[in-house]
């Protein structure tokens, strides 16, 4: 196989983006192997775009058809996990968008069905973490060059959604239809590189508001504190309805901090001796020194680093680096397996928010589905009666 025939499900604007990535040339190792949507519009749009490429309208004819080797699911995040697992139950791989699923139960369904696989490749489109800004604050961090974390704060605001946005998809920020809101859909990015770079937290406590700037049932608006469980503690921030939002996150260790501005540049500030060290050893007139700022700069070393943007650039890496799992066993950048910590931790914190208490990791699965329900029923009680 010199290229991977790829099924793209969902001709929407992710699935759209991938077909003209692929037709352009600019994935060297993937061709459009077959396309499928339910939306007959859909298929006007792909004769004109993709003229030779089959179309299909049920993916499982597609998926039965020959046609492709791999799949991508650009659709409603529930149905990711179930069309992950008819790929691969038919042998064809298959690369999830995110979230892998809405709540860890159907997740937990799909990483059990792919350890049954181990010869067919799994994956998921964490394309963040194709950034080299974020591959060398993990390098920091794994190498202990700031020492063990004490405290992580991400204020990540810059989700800045107006309200025709919701209103052009039936199924947009629903609880029914995309399973919640900015943390389901917009944030998922950065809670999986929090818990990659950092770790799992062990209990979280969130406050969310649910429609709060949107004409919206789901949350636009989310604080959350993270507990690691050793004394290290967290805060996440997100929302959707800040025009002049922030992207800044902040980790400090015993041994120096980092501070990330807008996913473009890396402050490292890097103590000559550990924190501890220096409380136990400095006297009192030194300490008097440091307080009034003179010869601060003689206890750290400071390096910046600048990254230009990588945008569009993250998910044709990760298209690459799946075909190239695929044909020749080059280590994936996101294991599909890797999907449900980001999707156990926004499942706490929905779950914190709605039994205003604080959850423990792992989170008791059947109550989440059963509080999610409930909010899908109401949900749809409340559109028929409208």
């Amino acid at each position: 196989m010199a290229k991977v025939r790829l099924g793209i499900i969902g001709l929407g604007q992710q699935g759209g983006a991938y077909g003209n990535m692929i037709k352009e040339g600019r994935i060297s190792n993937i061709e459009i192997g077959a396309i499928c949507d339910i939306d007959p519009e859909k298929k006007k749009w792909a004769d004109q775009e993709f003229p030779d490429v089959p179309f299909y309208q049920d993916y499982i004819d597609m998926l039965a058809s020959g046609d492709v080797d791999a799949i991508v699911t650009c659709v409603p995040h529930y149905l990711h996990p179930e069309m992950g697992i008819e790929a691969l139950d038919r042998d064809v791989h298959a690369l999830l968008e995110k979230p892998a699923g809405v709540y860890t139960k159907q997740v937990k369904e799909i990483n059990e069905f792919a350890n049954n696989k181990p010869d067919l490749t799994y994956a998921i489109m964490f394309n963040q973490r194709t950034n080299l800004l974020y591959q060398k604050v993990k390098e920091i961090i794994d190498h202990q060059e700031i020492g063990n974390i004490r405290r992580t704060n991400w204020i990540i605001t810059s989700w800045w959604r107006p309200q025709g946005y919701y209103d052009a998809g039936s199924w947009r920020a629903t609880w029914d239809g995309e399973g919640g809101g900015v943390l389901v859909n917009q944030a998922p990015h950065q809670i999986d590189l929090l818990q990659w770079i950092c770790g799992m937290p062990k209990k979280v406590y969130t406050k969310a508001q649910y429609g709060y700037q949107r004409n919206i049932p789901v949350e636009d608006d989310v604080t959350t504190i993270l507990d690691y469980g050793n004394g290290a503690t967290g805060v996440f921030i997100t929302c959707t309805h800040d025009v002049l939002g922030t992207d800044r996150l902040e980790i400090y260790g015993d041994k120096g901090k980092i501070v990330v501005d807008d996913s473009k540049k890396v402050t490292i500030k890097r103590l000559n001796k550990p924190e501890k060290e220096m409380s136990d050893t400095m006297s009192m007139q030194e300490v008097s020194k440091l307080l009034k700022g003179e010869g601060s700069g003689a206890i750290y070393q400071e390096e910046v680093l600048e990254f230009d943007s990588v945008w569009g650039g993250q998910h044709r890496a990760v298209l690459e680096n799946f075909a190239a799992n695929i044909l020749d066993g080059t280590p994936l950048i996101a294991s599909g397996s890797d999907g449900i910590n980001g999707v156990e931790l926004a499942n706490a914190m929905h779950l914190s928010s709605w039994l205003n208490k604080e959850i423990s990791l792992p989170i008791d699965e059947n109550l989440y589905v059963e509080e999610l329900n409930k909010r899908r029923e109401q949900e749809i009680r409340q559109n028929i009666q409208t």
